[in-house]
């Protein structure tokens, strides 16, 4: 029987993280590595970086360009999983983009093309996995990277916390099915956190200052920040937690 200890570690999985090329992904990706894990970088940038970081402690990395918003260039991921790349044994769709604009000038594109990265995407990518860990009898983790935003409105963000709502409810409704096959979806809400995709938020001085003023552990996230609770549900130390979301946010949802 595994000791606490290692029930943490992620030996001989393979886990496909999406949108590893930086910020929360590409943190996840090297403490996967580090835990023991091969992996598959999925992203629509370069994942140089990040696959640098996997390999140089020791472990693979498969990485395949893709953007999310494009269903043909998913579709030739879905297709390439149990064949060209390995079959995952843990999945983390953490790939995500923002678009702001006010709820009355949101345009019909950026709604479409941020529902369909941040959840259409997701949906599908999950549901080609699931089907191949079904037919083999296989376990499994999923980790979909949800927001605060799953639970609160926020601001000119409409498309955005409407997918992170509906990914909540996704990861709910897939533990609820998938458990008895010993699959286990759970999901992490990261708090106000340092990439790309916050970027306006901090360089706007009120903006910074007020979202500051609320956290109580009295700083913004880094992305290794998110690491350690990605690494706790990809392994067996969580095998009995199904469809809960892990805030990791520096207490902001207590205030």
């Amino acid at each position: 029987m595994p000791t606490v200890l290692n029930s943490f570690r992620l030996d001989g999985k393979t886990a496909l993280v999406t949108g590893a090329s930086r910020g929360i992904g590409a943190a996840i990706a090297v403490a996967f590595a580090e835990a023991g894990a091969d992996l598959i970088l999925v992203a629509r940038g370069d994942c140089a970086t990040t696959r640098k970081a996997v390999e140089a402690v020791g472990r693979a990395a498969h990485v395949f360009r893709a953007d999310q918003a494009s269903r043909a260039a998913m579709d030739r991921l879905a297709a390439a999983l149990g064949g060209e790349l390995p079959l995952p044994d843990i999945l983390v769709n953490n790939g995500g983009i923002v678009r702001r604009g006010a709820f009355a000038a949101f345009t019909d594109a950026d709604w479409d093309e941020v529902m369909e990265v941040n959840l259409g995407s997701v949906f599908r990518l999950s549901q080609t996995v699931v089907r191949q860990w079904l037919a083999a009898k296989r376990h499994g983790k999923i980790i979909h990277v949800a927001s605060l935003l799953s639970f609160q409105g926020g601001i000119e963000v409409g498309a955005y916390t409407a997918a992170k709502s509906g990914l909540a409810g996704l990861t709910r409704l897939m533990a609820n099915e998938l458990a008895p096959h010993g699959i286990n979806v759970n999901a992490l809400a990261p708090g106000y956190t340092v990439t790309e995709n916050t970027r306006a938020l901090r360089e706007d001085a009120a903006r910074q200052r007020a979202i500051l003023d609320r956290i109580p552990a009295g700083r913004w996230a880094e992305p290794a920040d998110l690491a350690g609770a990605a690494v706790f549900l990809a392994s067996p130390a969580s095998d009995y937690v199904h469809g809960h979301i892990l805030a990791v946010d520096g207490g902001w949802l207590a205030r």
